[in-house]
């Protein structure tokens, strides 16, 4: 894990930005596209069997297979999802909006109208593991927004079935449309429809390099929630840090991939060599440690700052999807942080705590994003439309203005479909 100055963090910055497109896999994925656009279900599986391994002769999973997967799950898993599933939805509720209108001005009537989208595709990884709180999380806010027809992809396993952690959430969350496709093809074939897949208005959910070109490349045909890198995570430590707390925390992040990024900011020399140690000692015990020393060794950074102002420069300069403040008094400083995904203050309040079960969401801006882009919510599965009445009074009262500005932009069609109202006999 790399150790720098704050000064030495500014020097290099210029350097540390992401690409995170490859040409390569473009390519790749625009084959991919325009083989599902024109050849539908037999593309899908032809890929399917390509890249997964597997053959796959019915895309949708069956009434049967949920049951199954059901029955092969504990009871201790549904009682987790469930609280789980409560919490988020708890949270997600408040983010509701309504249709609202202003009837204030004699004549005039002007609003706007929430409408949910009607049909959303959630793609839920299945590479290096399963991901049934993925489900809830996007699912739950679909549910709470009104949108009417879900439709999931995930990837099959070996043997041509889906993950039963997965089916179960789906179930759990009311989805019945699930389809076994995973990477580009799938996200192909629900922006374009197939044989089988509906085509849908917007895909939501995280997924590998193909899935973020993917989604990069129908955009425009279909709404996205976002182009999601590899996952990151920054805790900002001081004295009062536990070394060990912190440690946990940064591999929690470096299991997930090894291009994840796991950074610590700390004012002090002493804690940045005890975490250091930490690392070391907790990741021998991990199962996932081949993963989490190259993530550390490639992109792991710890970085020493003289006062906790400095540390909030970087973090904003960073914006990184996880912030841990686990500081002294955090809620204090919550108004320095102008750029993260999530924010986790205290030293009890590990990300995992908001992967799981706290209720705010879980897809999160990624590659420095979060300093324009928020989490997935409910927001993402509405629009809005503005909504305009004038009787012929409150058309005249303003109809002047209306002329003489579309008369500046040369826009004389306009200026005359309100001149004509106008002279009306």
């Amino acid at each position: 894990m790399q150790h720098l100055t704050a000064a030495e963090y500014w020097e290099n910055q210029s350097s540390e930005a992401l690409n995170p497109f490859d040409e390569k896999i473009n390519q790749t994925v625009l084959s991919i596209i325009h083989q599902v656009k024109k050849h539908g279900d037999q593309a899908v599986q032809s890929f399917t069997e390509q890249f997964d391994g597997v053959k796959i002769n019915q895309l949708s999973v069956t009434r049967k297979e949920f049951t199954e997967a059901r029955e092969s799950v504990s009871t201790s898993f549904v009682t987790a999802l469930t609280e789980a599933a409560k919490n988020i939805a708890s949270f997600h509720e408040k983010q509701l909006e309504k249709s609202w209108f202003d009837t204030s001005e004699p004549g005039k009537i002007i609003g706007q109208k929430i409408t949910p989208l009607q049909k959303v595709g959630i793609y839920i990884p299945g590479g290096k593991a399963a991901y049934p709180s993925s489900v809830l999380m996007n699912v739950i806010p679909a549910k709470i927004a009104g949108v009417k027809h879900i439709y999931l992809t995930t990837p099959p396993q070996l043997d041509g079935r889906i993950n039963p952690y997965v089916l179960v959430a789906a179930e759990i969350t009311g989805v019945e449309t699930i389809y076994k496709m995973g990477g580009a093809q799938s996200i192909a074939a629900l922006a374009y429809g197939t044989e089988t897949v509906k085509k849908v208005q917007k895909i939501t959910g995280p997924g590998n390099a193909f899935v973020a070109h993917a989604k990069k490349w129908v955009y425009g045909d279909v709404a996205i929630d976002m182009i999601a890198g590899p996952s990151e995570i920054c805790v900002v430590a001081d004295e009062t840090a536990r070394a060990d707390f912190v440690a946990a925390d940064l591999l929690s992040q470096a299991e997930h991939d090894e291009a994840a990024r796991a950074i610590c900011i700390t004012t002090s020399n002493q804690q940045a060599d005890s975490i250091q140690q930490e690392l070391l000692r907790q990741s021998k015990k991990l199962t996932r440690k081949k993963i989490i020393n190259q993530s550390l060794n490639d992109q792991g950074k710890i970085i020493v700052v003289d006062s906790l102002r400095a540390a909030f420069d970087i973090v904003n300069d960073i914006a990184p999807e996880h912030l841990e403040l686990m500081i002294d008094q955090p809620m204090e400083h919550l108004g320095y942080i102008h750029n993260a995904g999530a924010i986790f203050l205290g030293h009890y309040a590990p990300e995992a705590l908001g992967d799981y079960v706290a209720g705010p969401n879980h897809t999160l801006p990624t590659n420095g994003t979060a300093a324009f882009a928020s989490p997935l919510g409910v927001y993402d599965f509405m629009k809005k439309s503005s909504v305009i009445y004038y009787d012929k009074a409150a058309l005249l009262k303003t109809a002047d203005p209306i002329i003489e500005l579309a008369n500046i932009e040369q826009l004389t069609a306009h200026a005359q479909s309100v001149q004509i109202r106008k002279e009306e006999n």
